[in-house]
């Protein structure tokens, strides 16, 4: 059985006052593109007050675990894996955060991750954070 390889791909979804909104990231894949299938993960933000530190967590948390999922297993049967699952989750979750441009999102992905990590793939480091 031929395995096709997977591009990961996470949609962040903003409810406000019933309008949505859909950021999407694609880390790129080192599949051949006539074999490469792109998963999506749609990442809701419905029930979250993201303008609050524990709804910013929650957020980090979800878009985490989508990232994980898309960059291995993809939730779907005879796909093959990124070559290089943590680089690819890395920058799922890292595209997503930059995309979605929320300062205490931001301020959650900088407590496990540097700055330096942050800039290296176009987060905004706040000043009050990279001052420190």
């Amino acid at each position: 059985m031929r395995k096709s390889c997977l591009v990961a791909t996470l949609c962040l979804g903003f409810w406000s006052a019933g309008a949505s909104a859909q950021v999407v990231t694609v880390p790129g894949s080192n599949a051949a593109k006539d074999n490469a299938v792109t998963v999506s993960i749609q990442v809701s933000t419905q029930g979250l007050d993201v303008s609050q530190p524990g709804g910013a967590q929650e957020l980090y948390w979800r878009l985490e675990h989508a990232a994980r999922v898309v960059c291995t297993h993809g939730n779907r049967v005879g796909l093959a894996p990124s070559s290089n699952p943590e680089g690819c989750r890395e920058k799922a979750l890292a595209d997503a955060i930059r995309a979605a441009n929320l300062t205490l999102l931001t301020q959650v992905y900088l407590a496990s991750h540097t700055p330096r990590e942050a800039a290296a793939h176009g987060i905004d480091v706040p000043v009050a954070v990279a001052a420190r």
